[in-house]
């Protein structure tokens, strides 16, 4: 089945980052600026949850676009974390400007990824993987959380599992 309308891609991106989202207001805004940054619309969404399960500990994002879905899955138990990142998409997009992205928004130590062709026979358009080099991690520095008192401790908690300094600018 071809369409002139549609293009039907899907990018499928796994990457191990130093600087996991782990906070739900967090993804959900870079969902949201994300998925303007490459020109969709969001229909509904973004749903976002931080699953604290040791062993499944992490947080999933998920948004229905006007031409699908964009979905992040992260583990932040392993060092570095392991992210899965997926746009489907029935509208145009540059799969490497969104590698590119998550690279600098994530601080990625490795990325892989197959951007596919779902219209044509799940045909790999492009793929291919980045080892960065891996510099001296700086930890961040943390400014106090805008929300209310009752989500601090859980804030906390989430910053000291992943070793992160408690040092508030």
């Amino acid at each position: 089945m071809e369409t002139s309308l549609l293009v039907h891609k899907h990018l499928i991106i796994r990457a191990e980052v130093k600087k996991p989202p782990i906070l739900v207001t967090y993804l959900e805004n870079w969902l949201k600026e994300f998925i303007k940054a490459i020109n969709m619309k969001v229909l509904m969404g973004p749903y976002v949850v931080y699953h604290d399960v040791p062993g499944n500990r992490g947080i999933t994002g998920a948004a229905i676009i006007e031409t699908s879905h964009i979905v992040m899955h992260v583990w932040d138990e392993p060092n570095p974390a392991l992210m899965q990142f997926d746009v489907y998409s029935c509208g145009e997009f540059d799969a490497e400007e969104i590698c590119k992205k998550i690279k600098n928004d994530f601080d990625v130590t490795k990325i892989d990824y197959k951007f596919l062709d779902r219209e044509n026979n799940l045909k790999d358009v492009s793929g291919g993987n980045f080892v960065y080099e891996k510099s001296s991690w700086e930890p961040h520095i943390l400014t106090k959380p805008p929300w209310h008192d009752l989500w601090y401790p859980l804030y906390i908690t989430q910053v000291q599992q992943l070793g992160w300094p408690l040092d508030f600018a």
